[in-house]
């Protein structure tokens, strides 16, 4: 058959089985809650025992009516959970009992909704229907444990066979004395002591613990079963539920990983891409500045040969050339082969050169002013891109950093996981060396030995017996002591057994350290990755700055180009002008060139009939020093 391991669940009341303290409910009728609240704190805290805790608390509530409290006591919310809770307990056949420091007037009500099987409070004394300040029960100066003893001694259940349940200090002897104390939502006093912690303010989730506690069942004696159990199977039960979250958890990290990478490493590419995007605009950049200027030094080489050409003819004294002959010969010069058309090459203008010089030249300021801001906003839109290009790829630096400082941590959590795990296994083993040992000591027969000497003990002083019955009662008690006795001489299995619990509980608490540790490695990790988030957001920001600036820096370029492509035009057309102006000239000049010569050779002519004697006049002779003859 199957045996339940546990059998009797004892809840506290307040703050447990109801949401709020009975007593402070109950000052606050009269508008002293802050003072009672205070005292109830130092109890739950263990600053004061309870016994001065309660007469301090109740002896200012006198002159309070009973009937008030009545009706408070219909109106105090339950826990959330307490209904279900105690409902399922009692149909997985569990005996569920209340055993509280606070008062009757509440609790009896919240027995009559929850359908407790027993509970054990104190009493506010009350005449005519008002409190006199005065409070009594076993719980004034009495523990929680030493009810709970009397239950469950009547009940004929030990210790072994209790969990219970509270949230202060005025709990810890029942919560140190039951197979398992369970803090709910406890004090830190009491979480130092309590086997298993609940967090929550939810009960269920201590009903869960406690259906847990006895998934272990198996079939035959139920005392074996219920003695073999030991201290540590709680925390077995416990770890589960975190191993479980803890899988969850890596699995979703890993996930979060793998999104993150590939998500960085299309950022990456796209920021490659932009930059080659971004050379190829500025190479193409300078092919055109490149072309432009090209263009421009073929002008002016152009216009030096022209020069040459006719200085070269005002040499060989050749006739002035008409517009015509110089058209004539520029197709020879022209012959060269030309380059081919890159494909950056100035795009083709479209508009009317003026009709005159001076219109031409108006012009050419025009859009020597118009190029020269187009070129400014161009460097404007190219530093801001420059920029922007800048940040971007400082932000997706400082994203790579980051994800590799979450991959670490995650490392480093799964690392320590690892370490868990091996702690968990060598305390599992040793549990199961110390059922091991408890089993072959005849811990069972103890338990059942102890429980029958208790029950004679109470028979013997609670009823009133015949001389020959009580006689036989005491003689089956010895007889029952002499054989525990024998039992308890087996102190080297005893010793081991506690040498092996604290063993395992060392495993244990380099669990709870561990776990610790992976939990805090694990919101580093998620910190890491929200960081991560926030820098791509940024980056793809900045990248999107500098595609638009690269775009207006584009277009700005392209208008650079076309006023360029006019300007050129415009400088052709004001070339030409000087060119022809420049031959005019030349052939001016050529003529006064044949004159002087012609004044030279006459001068040297009268210097040779000088050196004949002859004599000459001062012409002749101002002729000579104009050549400098002699």
């Amino acid at each position: 058959m199957v045996i339940l391991l546990i059998k009797l669940v004892v809840f506290d009341l307040d703050n447990v089985i109801i949401d709020g303290e009975g007593i402070d409910e109950i000052g606050k009728l009269i508008n002293i809650e802050d003072q009672i609240a205070a005292i109830t704190e130092q109890a739950m805290q263990g600053d004061i025992d309870f016994e001065t805790s309660i007469k301090k608390r109740v002896g200012l509530l006198k002159g309070v009516a009973t009937d008030d409290i009545k009706t408070l006591a219909n109106e105090m919310p339950l826990m959330k959970g307490a209904r279900e809770t105690v409902s399922t307990l009692k149909e997985n056949g569990f005996e569920v009992a209340i055993i509280s420091g606070s008062f009757d007037i509440i609790a009896d009500t919240i027995k009559g909704k929850l359908d407790v099987d027993n509970i054990f409070t104190n009493s506010l004394v009350e005449e005519d229907g008002i409190l006199t300040g005065e409070v009594t029960g076993p719980l004034v100066s009495g523990s929680k444990l030493d009810v709970l003893s009397k239950l469950i001694e009547e009940k004929g259940y030990t210790l072994d066979e209790c969990v219970a349940v509270g949230d202060g200090a005025n709990d810890i002897s029942m919560i140190e004395s039951a197979k398992y104390g369970i803090a709910f939502n406890a004090k830190p006093a009491l979480k130092e002591k309590a086997d298993i912690i609940v967090e929550t303010r939810d009960l269920t989730d201590v009903l869960n613990v406690i259906i847990n506690l006895n998934s272990e069942n198996t079939e035959g004696d139920a005392d074996v079963d219920k003695e073999v159990a030991v201290e540590t199977e709680v925390v077995e039960t416990t770890d589960v539920v975190v191993e479980n979250q803890e899988e969850e958890q890596v699995a979703d990290a890993t996930e979060e990983v793998v999104e993150e990478i590939e998500e960085t490493e299309e950022v990456v590419e796209e920021a490659e891409e932009e930059v080659a995007e971004e050379e190829t605009a500025e190479e193409e950049a300078e092919e055109v500045e490149e072309e432009a200027v090209e263009e421009e030094v073929a002008e002016a080489e152009e216009e030096a040969a022209v020069e040459t050409e006719v200085v070269e003819e005002a040499e060989e004294e050749a006739p002035a050339e008409t517009e015509e002959e110089v058209a004539e010969e520029k197709p020879v010069k022209e012959a060269k082969p030309k380059k081919s058309k890159k494909k950056n090459a100035l795009p083709e203008p479209d508009f009317d050169l003026a009709d005159t010089i001076e219109g031409v030249r108006a012009q050419k300021d025009e859009r020597e002013e118009r190029i020269a801001k187009v070129a400014d906003e161009r460097e404007s839109f190219n530093r801001e891109a420059k920029e922007q290009r800048k940040i971007r790829d400082e932000l997706n630096s400082e994203l790579k950093e980051n994800l590799a400082k979450a991959i670490e941590f995650r490392d480093q959590r799964n690392e320590i996981n690892k370490q868990v795990e091996e702690n968990k296994k060598a305390r599992n083993k040793v549990n199961d060396e110390i059922k091991s040992l408890e089993w072959s000591s005849g811990k069972k027969d103890k338990i059942r030995i102890e429980t029958e000497i208790k029950k004679i003990d109470k028979i013997i002083e609670t009823r009133v017996l015949d001389i020959k019955k009580e006689n036989q009662l005491v003689k089956n008690a010895n007889d029952l002591r002499k054989e525990l006795a024998e039992i308890k001489e087996d102190d080297k299995v005893k010793e081991e057994a506690a040498e092996l619990k604290k063993k395992s509980e060392e495993y244990h608490a380099k669990v709870v350290e561990l776990s610790e540790q992976a939990q805090e490695a694990h919101e580093q990790m998620l910190s890491y990755f929200r960081k991560t988030d926030e820098i791509r957001t940024a980056a793809d920001e900045a990248h999107k700055l500098f595609i638009q600036a690269r775009k207006n820096a584009s277009a700005k370029h392209e208008e650079f180009k076309m006023i360029l492509s006019e300007i050129h035009v415009i400088n052709k057309k004001l070339g030409s002008s000087k060119n022809r102006k420049r031959r005019s000239e030349k052939s001016s000049g050529s003529s006064n060139n044949k004159k002087n010569r012609e004044e030279k050779e006459r001068a040297e002519s009268i210097f040779d009939k000088f050196k004949n004697g002859k004599k000459l006049s001062t012409e002749e002779l101002l002729l000579l020093q104009k050549y400098d003859i002699n």
